[in-house]
């Protein structure tokens, strides 16, 4: 695989050419750039026309600002020339138009495991933008204009982040998948209109083994259908993702990362985005966000342990004290793959708590969120270990005070998990107890060691996700709520600071 790694380095992170743009709309775009790949572009095919090839899989992420950043990226099926992106504050006036980037992925076919497969993702970026401001876009190429008048119907929009903090509300889960679950949740999840959503990776499952290795069985197609599906919502709403073990790809780069850092664009927060896709964060109204690669330090799968020689974790450090330095920031959130804390399957992992927890700690982040378990827990609050505060459904904690609760959000769409002996496998309502949990957590040398926890507020097994509403004012808040797929709501807790 040495020349497909060589392949992906000189594709992936040769210098881009900036492409300024004009005003546009009275100035609401003044300033906007586009990014366009230094690379040759790939030679269209001479016998398709690009009126016939359409574009799809449009998913949106912010960039480093998501008052005035966007990035828009998408799939086409076959390679197609000049991309690029129309945009406008109105939908009968896209004639500001920004050149994109193909990234071109291919990947090598091996009898018996996976096949042969040439895969086309464009991206444009979206600089200079006006906060709290709603725009209409359209994704195109040579022969394809989506301003054409017989193309309005492939149209999107999105929204801005507003210049100062108001109320707004996100979403996250992890371990999607393709099928009518994963499906379903996308369509619940926009019903909360979320400004944003998290994905804590393990996203298509295009490798359905996860050891991060090139005897994992593959198929790259899969993504395709993934971002078919996922477009319903990631047309209009930023999709941020983090990356699972189920995300390395080994087929691509020696870390694993370089098919997920050409599908997506992702802000570039002063970590490398081309070697660690997953590991960036934002400030949207009074919420830092921090999203991270937990390959990097997880004992129980260990193919890319230690791949950033330290480096992801001096960066969250510096990070999450910027963060909490910041006036506008009341809350800080992180996500990332596998768990900290949960008792179902995978149980929690101690490489995990070994770098990351003692941060968290120290800069008392407010809400963590992991995938990984196809579960939905949650733990009470906890500090140096052990329960800090009971909270129980409904209840409020501080974590100045009683420390950091962690939720496990793996009810995205793939198959469900159960937990341990003793504690029901299936039920309609969640458990919410403090009874005493055998499980165990994953250590250095790859072995269980067996604990037995108080720690587990709630767990349910079916499929849900997270919605999450930010309050600024002197009393800020965060109201978390876990929703199941016929709409009942399993979970909630209030997160204070400071005895607001």
């Amino acid at each position: 695989m040495a020349e497909q790694y060589a392949y992906l380095r000189a594709r992936l992170s040769r210098r881009r050419v900036l492409v300024t743009a004009g005003a546009v709309a009275g100035g609401a775009l003044a300033g906007c750039s586009g990014t366009v790949s230094s690379d040759p572009v790939p030679k269209a095919s001479p016998s398709v026309h690009g009126s016939v090839v359409a574009p799809f899989g449009r998913h949106l992420a912010f960039g480093s600002d998501p008052r005035t950043r966007m990035r828009i990226s998408w799939q086409v099926p076959l390679a197609v020339h000049r991309p690029f992106v129309r945009i406008g504050v109105r939908p009968d006036e896209l004639s500001h138009r920004i050149e994109a980037e193909v990234r071109a992925l291919h990947t090598p076919g091996v009898p018996g495991e996976r096949v042969a497969v040439d895969q086309y993702y464009v991206h444009a970026a979206l600089d200079g933008l006006t906060p709290g401001t709603t725009y209409h876009y359209g994704v195109g190429h040579d022969g394809f204009d989506p301003a054409a008048a017989d193309r309005r119907a492939t149209l999107g929009t999105f929204r801005t982040a507003p210049a100062r903090p108001e109320a707004f509300t996100f979403t996250a889960f992890g371990d999607q998948g393709v099928g009518e679950h994963a499906a379903l949740n996308d369509r619940l999840l926009l019903r909360r209109n979320p400004a944003f959503h998290l994905h804590a990776g393990d996203l298509c499952y295009a490798d359905t083994t996860g050891h991060g290795k090139e005897t994992d069985l593959y198929d790259p197609r899969l993504w395709d259908t993934f971002l078919a599906q996922t477009e319903s919502v990631a047309k209009s709403v930023p999709w941020m993702v983090t990356s699972g073990n189920h995300d390395m790809e080994a087929w691509y780069s020696p870390d694993g990362n370089g098919g997920q850092a050409a599908r997506w664009s992702l802000p570039d927060s002063g970590f490398d985005p081309r070697r660690a896709p997953g590991v960036y964060s934002f400030v949207y109204g009074n919420v830092g966000v921090v999203a991270l690669d937990a390959n990097d330090v997880s004992y129980e799968i260990p193919a890319n342990l230690g791949y950033t020689e330290g480096r992801q974790t001096r960066w969250l450090e510096r990070r999450l004290g910027e963060l909490r330095a910041n006036p506008a920031v009341d809350f800080v959130v992180v996500f990332f793959h596998h768990c900290a804390y949960s008792t179902s399957t995978h149980a929690s992992d101690g490489g995990v708590r070994a770098a990351w927890l003692p941060l968290f700690t120290r800069h008392r982040v407010d809400l963590v969120i992991n995938g990984h378990n196809h579960v939905y827990e949650r733990t009470d609050a906890i500090r140096d270990g052990e329960v800090g505060r009971v909270v129980p459904v409904g209840g409020d904690t501080d974590p100045t005070r009683d420390g950091i609760v962690y939720v496990t959000a793996g009810g995205g769409g793939k198959d469900l998990y159960s937990f341990p002996t003793g504690v029901p496998d299936s039920y309609e309502n969640a458990v919410a107890d403090r009874e005493a949990v055998r499980t165990f957590h994953w250590t250095r040398a790859r072995e269980r060691h067996a604990d037995t926890v108080e720690w587990s507020r709630v767990r349910y097994t079916g499929f849900s996700f997270l919605s999450v509403r930010a309050d600024p004012g002197p009393r800020p808040r965060l109201t978390v709520s876990a929703l199941a797929q016929n709409g009942r709501r399993i979970d909630h807790f209030t997160v204070r600071r400071g005895g607001g």
